[in-house]
């Protein structure tokens, strides 16, 4: 059975609305912030393009490409515009 790492994801916009949480601690078999997002998305059914958004990891916005670590914390970033 490959490892699992317990990662703090929060919620934001889109996100929240549609997880209908704020936060959640997510048990994940993922290497990559790509991976753990495909995981959650798959999980609460987010139809939000990956391609179109950010992860932060930590409080650093990272590549997806970014190893994902027992303790971790996640965010995922939607587009937004401001003014």
């Amino acid at each position: 059975m490959p490892d699992t790492k317990l990662v703090k994801i929060h919620y934001y916009a889109a996100f929240h609305e549609a997880a209908r949480l704020r936060e959640e601690d997510w048990r994940s078999v993922a290497v990559t912030a790509a991976e753990l997002y495909d995981e959650v998305a798959a999980h609460h059914g987010f139809r939000f393009d990956r391609s179109a958004l950010r992860v932060a990891l930590n409080d650093c916005v990272v590549p997806w490409e970014s190893e994902i670590r027992d303790g971790d914390t996640a965010v995922f970033l939607a587009p937004y515009a401001g003014g």
